[in-house]
């Protein structure tokens, strides 16, 4: 190599082993991806140590095809082989990461919503480049689906067990019956765990996405909750003053292109003393604490969905994925919620509590 006045060899080695990490992680999510929409890693887990021509038996998937796939996943540790008996298997732990769907572990929900990036990595090109806004509804299917499989396991595994417990007289109120307001629902996981956990309650799940809307009402008829219903509408259009004891938006105020405006709305949607739980992924208040893994990969996502998202809205304000707890106290306290406060938190989110 040329030697460039300051450069460090050693700083540029480091920094050539990271990205060669990273471009293994890539194809390794890709890899991964294959794996699940096509079954392989449920069918290893259930068969066993087994070579690759009797697993794609059992798959009905091209062997030449699969031996491949499952070198390269060998190659990354997502699988064991056994030399001897020229054999893959998977271990507990890698099933919990790769087969295990709905479970907290399970990381699949996570590399879907990233494949959906690179689906439409041209149009992100072009958002970067022009500035233009993105809608939601042009982003690809497996962003929808990616994300609500990602969101979904933590909801189930902390919503009703850990943050409504968080916040001030919220629980009692719910299991003795109340109306609750979830905008920004997506497919309507977290609206339809709120209503199997608190039958006594009317929960109505709102979203300014017809598709994933059409989706979510679906879900609720199979599942024959007479307590769940869900409507088309924008966060500001959203009826019913004075209404709601609780309103909830789980990642999705920084997507708003006027959240002052949507939370404003809401303290007119909530009953005096009714509660706004705002659950948003966890992150410091500026960029110099933010200099992690984690919000790396929020920061990732936010360039390609959260901003342009907003700034296809009206306002456009594009709070972005990683706006803090400060920012979004004064978000809230704008809109008229004097009374903010962290509840609770978790690894990747923060929930905050403003009371009407």
């Amino acid at each position: 190599m040329t030697a460039v006045a300051g450069f460090d060899e050693a700083k540029f080695e480091q920094l050539f082993g990271k990205v060669l990490g990273d471009v293994g992680g890539a194809m390794g999510l890709f890899m991964a991806y294959i794996g699940d929409q096509s079954g392989i890693y449920k069918a290893l887990e259930e068969s066993g140590n087994i070579g690759h021509e009797a697993l794609a038996d059992r798959t009905g998937v091209d062997a030449r095809y699969l031996r491949e796939w499952l070198s390269a996943n060998a190659a990354f540790g997502y699988v064991n082989y056994d030399a001897d008996s020229d054999t893959f298997s998977l271990s507990p732990e890698q099933a919990a990461l790769f087969a295990h769907e709905g479970e907290p572990t399970c990381m699949q929900g996570f590399f879907q919503a990233v494949v959906a990036q690179y689906a439409t990595h041209d149009t992100a090109l072009d958002v970067f480049r022009s500035g233009r806004g993105r809608p939601w509804g042009e982003h690809h299917t497996c962003c929808f689906c990616g994300t609500d499989r990602f969101f979904r396991p933590g909801y189930v595994s902390n919503l009703v067990s850990h943050w409504i417990p968080a916040l001030q007289g919220v629980e009692d109120k719910l299991k003795a019956g109340a109306r609750v307001a979830d905008i920004g629902c997506g497919l309507g996981s977290s609206s339809q765990l709120l209503a199997q956990s608190y039958p006594n309650t009317q929960v109505f799940g709102f979203d300014f996405h017809g598709p994933s809307i059409d989706t979510a009402k679906q879900r609720a008829s199979a599942a024959g909750l007479p307590n769940l219903s869900f409507d088309c509408c924008a966060a500001t259009d959203i009826p019913g003053a004075g209404d709601y004891d609780l309103v909830c938006i789980f990642d999705a105020l920084h997507d708003m292109g006027d959240p002052v405006g949507a939370a404003r709305h809401i303290h007119r949607l909530l009953k005096p003393g009714g509660t706004f739980m705002l659950v948003e992924p966890m992150a410091g208040d500026n960029l110099a604490e933010n200099l992690n893994l984690l919000s790396g990969i929020f920061y990732g996502f936010s360039t390609t969905i959260c901003v342009p998202t907003s700034k296809a809205q009206a306002v456009g304000l594009g709070l972005g994925a990683q706006a803090g707890q400060k920012r979004l106290t004064e978000v809230l306290n704008e809109a008229g919620f004097s009374q903010v406060r962290r509840a609770t938190e978790t690894p990747t989110n923060m929930v905050l509590e403003a009371v009407a």
